[in-house]
């Protein structure tokens, strides 16, 4: 078995934590940027799209400073649940994404709730501010 530092494991999930917070730091920003236009998209309210765009900038926040670690990773599990919920059960899009007008599957969001969970599990690794 190969011996890895510890600091090979705080930097990877570091680096994890990075990259979960482009994802829903931008998804967020979207979300708010164009309340109306983006709750047209995902069919939902436009004070129920404020909400999500909240949301997701402050899991993404939590996450990327290590500030709450758990419950932002838990937060953001949630989102995705909810967005799996949308797209596999209301717009009948299949796992890698064969449904009607669209390529994007629920693939994608089930990795993010994996790497969301992996960050819960650990906290984030030691590089957080206040876990």
């Amino acid at each position: 078995m190969i011996h890895f530092s510890s600091y090979f494991l705080d930097g990877s999930l570091l680096l994890m934590r990075l990259v979960l917070f482009a994802v829903f730091f931008t998804s967020g920003w979207g979300h708010l940027a164009s309340p109306e236009e983006r709750a047209r998209s995902i069919g939902m309210s436009k004070a129920f799209t404020i909400f999500l765009g909240l949301a997701e900038l402050s899991g993404s926040l939590g996450i990327a400073l290590g500030v709450l670690t758990h419950f932002a990773a838990l937060g953001l599990v949630l989102i995705m649940l909810g967005a799996i919920q949308k797209k596999a059960f209301e717009w009948h899009i299949g796992f890698w994404g064969k449904g009607e007008g669209t390529n994007n599957g629920w693939h994608y969001d089930l990795m993010l709730i994996a790497m969301n969970l992996v960050i819960a599990a650990t906290g984030g690794g030691r590089w957080v501010l206040f876990p």
